[in-house]
């Protein structure tokens, strides 16, 4: 087969459908008729301009010395961008800094040499190990069959030398540790899923024989590969429990039979060096990018694993749940790869561009939008930064110039769903087990949820998901560092409870904490007073372009509205002028791990002049590659840094020494990304004795209620009230806080409206949802909760007084509940009324013994006006709607088969969503299973049936663990339906129920 030139790949006409087996690219060379003019494709303009812009930056990294771009951190790789901006009919000069021929020059160049100092062509620079040198013979290897006419003959040798060597050393290895990756492990084909998923290790076997297979030609080795490509694939995400229920046909293999490792928790999660990691979890689909690339570049069909990965629909959803408004996830435990934009854009070109999946394709296109912002804050050119980790620049630009391919390689780009409708599919809850200790609440409003893992607890709230304005890397209202003794955990399921809500209460060393999130954004902590609570930490960069990025925070409260600024990005920090002869910066909290760097500092008179220039610099502590005079060198382009083992001190510091005693005014620093998040301006006359000028950020101190930007709001309820606001920070210390999404809410009333109120009970209606907090080691039985308002009727009997509503609740020690309103009331019932709600269908109105009750009910948009005698009852029924709460253990619980399905087949979902609309279609394997979550005891399973078609045998099974199976048990947590001899028009299953 012939190679397909960068042309062939860049003009012709693209896929009609990547989301089949075979990618059906036109025949065609470079010498072909040009296509028609693309279809649209504004996030693959933005890619087309970052490859651009970011050139700047690899330039940056040419060698003169050896004619090529550097070999540390893999920065030849670069090369793979270039090839494809050398494909462009529209190549920019200006905005790479360099022209076309010399580019192209420096690529081939940079191709020849590394081709030949490879270690699997007899080299002994790089490759050959698979962690993680063959990722980068990936990109490296695409880029020369991309520039493939430019290379002379013995490159091109190199070049499949590399291709078919790495495939026939990766294979050889058989299921074994590679020798040359030391620590590295996929753990055979077993996997690993408690602390350090195999997940990524298995991607990287599986990549690592993809350029061979697709450019192998005719070497006889081509068949073993594949079947080895498939085993590592699969297993990638494999789940034992799944499998076994899912005989689903990949690629000529039935998962279950294929599928040996388990590298996932059966919450679908993946857990990376101890907790929750968003990003190895997305390793299956940038694992699956690599491989397909290069498929679809060499016109070769697609292995049917890269579009129907087991469980990967799963997999998908739980990174939903956890999506911000920017397309990368929440961290919600290590946050250290947060906000490195550039590693987050082919796992979602991915999905989108080759899956078809719209969600994706918003989430992608969200990502673009900011990135081509972020690309130009500083350090300028960079597509991965606040880390201060530039090794990941070369993996970056290969993946950005991958997924643009994807979209070159399309017919057209996939169109993605709406902001509203993502959040819309994404929304739910989910408690991801004690293993893990994550419980997550994604709604159309917020993200929030709760980690109780030892050594992250914390918890998490993204109002309007915007990942740039609470800083999840803190703890949200919890004191920092703080060490949970006991957790308490619930997930409510709107199919299951009525509402998607979650609860949480820790014990810790000096009392409770609890935290509930609601469908409508808002969260509530309450607490028996911690020491050092109520904290929100707050983003508060200059980033042109991202919404919210302005270097200023705006807050509103009553009686007054301050915009107040850290001042990091370059604004002057003025001050009373004082002689002085030292001026210098004092950290007090660095905003990130990495510590503090400075670009630029000066010192400024009282004309604005910088007197620093040129003066002498000293500090705490320097980088070796990073030293104080950098500071005041007069080149915006160097940087001073502390010393890496001072990372952590808080008070670091960068002084300078202005020769004699001067009047100063003010000072400007042009900070790096490892910014203050706290610091103090001081001047001194002999370097002793030091005296504050400026304390940065500026704060204010306001009562009750805030609201922050326009994006957010608090309000406190109980103790002093005092809340404390600064550019990067709110301090609420308080026992119940509100925490309210958007800027819409009048805060004002919200913080002067009466509360419920329970004897050794904490109780907010915030929203008209109840959140009832036991914070004490005992249990609460039949305590009355005194609701100030009438409006709302929840589950349980509830009697009209004079101030309100009575209503009894009962909850275990360090627990909590949230209750949401199941009906509205209009009119004034006499006190002594009461209402029997027993669930969101029937509602019983009994008047008071002596005088009539008049009242109308509202449940959405049905209505009832109920007019009960005397001492009588008269019960209302709401008709056709789902009733909650329900006792069926397995309503909205994981089914499987999960994803692929076995042809024939419907989603098992289906079967346990309480929705009668849809059902589930045995097809001819037959069998679904339900995990109710943990054994319990076990009264009854039920099936309902549609009215169509003839109802097959079936048969009930069940497993304690998921592994052996028998006839239904008296305790269980997987219970199995087995359809024998379905066909199409039989009967589907709406409806199975276990109580």
């Amino acid at each position: 087969m012939l190679p397909m030139s960068r042309r062939s790949v860049l003009t012709l006409a693209g896929l009609t459908g990547m989301t089949s087996a075979v990618a059906a690219l036109p025949a065609g060379s470079a010498a072909a008729a040009p296509a028609a003019p693309a279809a649209k494709d504004p996030v693959a303009d933005i890619y087309r301009q970052l490859l651009h812009v970011h050139t700047q930056w690899v330039e940056q990294q040419w060698d003169t010395s050896i004619g090529a771009y550097r070999a540390a951190d893999f920065r030849f790789t670069v090369v793979l961008g270039n090839a494809v901006l050398l494909g462009l009919d529209d190549y920019d000069a200006r905005s790479t800094g360099i022209d076309a021929d010399t580019l192209r020059a420096r690529t081939v160049a940079t191709i020849q040499r590394y081709s030949a100092t490879n270690r699997i062509v007899g080299g002994t620079e790089w490759g050959k190990q698979l962690f993680w040198d063959s990722t980068f013979e990936l990109y490296f290897v695409l880029a020369a069959r991309l520039l493939w006419k430019d290379l002379d003959p013995a490159t091109r040798a190199n070049v499949q030398a590399i291709a078919e060597g790495q495939a026939a050393y990766a294979y050889a290895l058989g299921t074994r540790d590679d020798p040359l990756s030391d620590g590295r492990s996929p753990n055979g084909i077993t996997g690993a899923w408690k602390g350090d998923t195999k997940l990524a290790d298995m991607g990287v076997y599986a990549q690592a024989l993809a350029p061979g297979l697709a450019w192998a030609g005719d070497n006889a080795s081509a068949p073993d590969w594949r079947d080895r490509f498939l085993l590592w694939r699969a297993n990638a995400s494999g789940l034992p429990v799944a499998d076994r229920a899912n005989p689903a046909v990949v690629d000529g293999e039935r998962i279950d039979q294929l599928l040996t490792a388990r590298n996932l928790h059966d919450s679908f999660i993946v857990e990376h060096n101890g907790s929750a990691d968003p990003y190895a979890q997305a390793e299956l689909w940038r694992t699956a990018g690599r491989a397909a690339i290069h498929f679809l570049v060499a016109k070769q069909p697609l292995p049917q694993v890269l579009i129907h990965q087991p469980n990967g629909d799963q997999l998908w959803r739980t990174l939903r749940l956890l999506a911000s408004d920017a397309g990368e996830p929440v961290l919600p435990m290590a946050a250290d790869r947060y906000h490195l934009y550039g590693r987050d854009v082919l796992p979602l070109a991915y999905l989108a561009q080759v899956q078809g999946d719209r969600d994706a394709a918003r989430a992608e296109a969200e990502l673009a939008e900011r990135l081509l912002h972020y690309v130009r804050y500083e350090p300028k050119y960079r597509l991965t930064k606040l880390s201060d980790q530039e090794k990941y620049e070369p993996e970056a630009r290969a993946e950005l110039a991958v997924a643009y391919l994807f979209h070159r390689l399309r017919a057209a780009p996939v169109q993605p769903v709406s902001v509203q409708q993502f959040f819309a599919n994404a929304r739910g809850t989910r408690d991801f087990g004690e293993d893990i200790g994550l419980l997550a609440h994604q709604n159309q409003a917020a993200f929030a949820g709760a980690v109780t893992k030892p050594g992250f607890v914390r918890f998490l709230w993204q109002p309007g998901h915007d990942n740039w304005l609470v800083d999840s890397r803190d703890p949200v209202f919890l004191p920092a560092d703080v060490i949970a003794t006991q957790r308490w955990t619930k997930a409510y399921q709107k199919n299951r409870d009525g509402t998607h809500a979650t609860a949480t209460v820790l014990a810790v060393d000096d009392g409770y904490a609890g935290f509930t999130t609601l469908p409508t954004g808002t969260v509530v902590y309450a607490s028996t007073g911690l020491s050092g609570e109520g904290s929100l930490s707050l983003f508060n960069l200059s980033v042109p372009g991202v919404p919210g990025l302005d270097g200023y925070r705006t807050f509103t409260y009553a009686g007054g509205k301050a915009e107040l600024t850290d001042q990091i990005d370059g604004s002057d920090i003025t001050f009373t002028p004082r002689v002085a002869r030292y001026v210098r910066m004092l950290g007090r909290e660095p905003a990130t791990e990495y510590g503090y760097s400075i670009w630029t500092l000066r010192v400024l008179d009282v004309r604005g002049a910088d007197l620093a220039q040129g003066a002498m610099p000293i500090a705490s502590s320097e980088d070796v590659w990073y030293p104080a005079r950098n500071a005041t060198d007069g080149n915006p382009e160097t940087r001073w840094a502390v010393n890496r083992e001072e990372r952590t001190r808080e008070d670091s510091w960068l002084a300078v020494d202005l020769g004699s005693p001067v009047k100063v005014a003010g000072v400007r620093i042009t900070w790096e990304s490892a910014y203050g998040k706290k610091f103090v301006i001081q001047t001194s006359t002999d370097a002793v004795t030091w005296t504050d000028a400026a304390v940065l950020p500026e704060t204010r101190t306001v009562s009750r209620w805030v609201n922050i930007d326009g994006r957010a709001g608090l309000v406190t309820h109980g103790g002093k009230g005092k809340i404390t606001v600064s550019a990067t920070g709110v301090s609420a210390p308080a026992p119940i806080i509100e925490g309210y999404s958007g800027g819409g809410r009048d805060l004002a009333r919200s913080a002067a409206r009466p509360m419920p109120a329970a004897k050794g009970l904490s109780v907010s209606d915030a929203d008209g949802f109840l959140s009832i907090f036991n914070l004490t080691p005992h249990p609460a039985v039949d305590v009355t909760v005194r609701l100030p308002s009438r409006q709302w009727l929840y589950v349980g009997t509830q009697m009209v007084t004079k101030d309100g509503l009575e209503w009894p609740v009962s909850l275990d020690a360090a627990s909590a509940r949230v209750e949401p309103p199941r009906f509205r009331t209009e009119g004034n019932p006499p006190a002594g009324t009461t209402f029997q709600v027993a669930d969101s269908h029937r509602v019983t109105v009994t008047a008071p013994p002596k005088t009539r009750a008049v009242v109308t009910l509202r449940c959405g948009k049905w209505s009832s006006t109920v007019r009960v005698p005397a001492g009588k009852s008269r019960t209302v029924t709401v008709p056709d709607v789902p009733i909650t709460p329900v006792a069926d253990l397995s309503r909205g619980r994981t089914t499987f088969p999960t994803s692929p399905l076995p042809a024939g087949m419907t989603s098992p979902e289906n079967a346990v969503d309480g929705d009668p609309r849809t059902s589930w279609r045995p097809g001819e394997s037959g069998r679904m299973v339900v995990d109710l979550g943990a054994v319990h005891a076990i009264s009854d399973v039920r099936v309902a049936w549609s009215e169509r078609g003839e109802q097959r045998p079936h048969r009930i099974d069940s497993s304690p663990d998921g592994l052996e199976y028998g006839p239904l048990a008296a305790q269980a947590r997987y219970v199995a339906l087995v359809v024998e001899g379905w066909q199409v028009g039989d009967a589907e299953v709406i409806h199975f129920v276990v109580r």
